[in-house]
């Protein structure tokens, strides 16, 4: 079933919408010279600092615990355990996206 997900489409299309994305899955950060900060939902963060998401690549990082991925399909899936296939599912469904010919709402 995965044939049929394009992945660096799905991540093509979602970065123009990054910051809403983040505003909506991860809320509370502040975006800083193209970095979005903001606390690690997945951990004790007390403070923002260690988790950063770049912006304009969606690169992300917690230079904490050292989890780190390379776009914002790898970052949903961290952020809500799910597999890449789900995550990126989630993520087209999330920013209405086609994926398989069919219209994700």
């Amino acid at each position: 079933m995965n044939r049929h997900l394009d992945f660096a489409a799905i991540n093509r299309a979602a970065l123009p919408l990054l910051p809403a994305i983040l505003m909506r899955i991860i809320p509370g950060g502040k975006t800083v010279a193209g970095e979005y900060i903001v606390r690690n939902p997945t951990r004790a963060d007390r403070h923002a600092g260690s988790f950063r998401i770049n912006t304009r690549s969606g690169r992300w990082a917690d230079f904490s615990t050292g989890d780190r991925g390379g776009d914002v399909i790898a970052l949903l899936a961290y952020l809500e355990s799910l597999p890449q296939a789900d995550a990126a599912r989630a993520l087209a469904d999330m920013i209405g996206y086609d994926i398989g010919g069919r219209r994700c709402a």
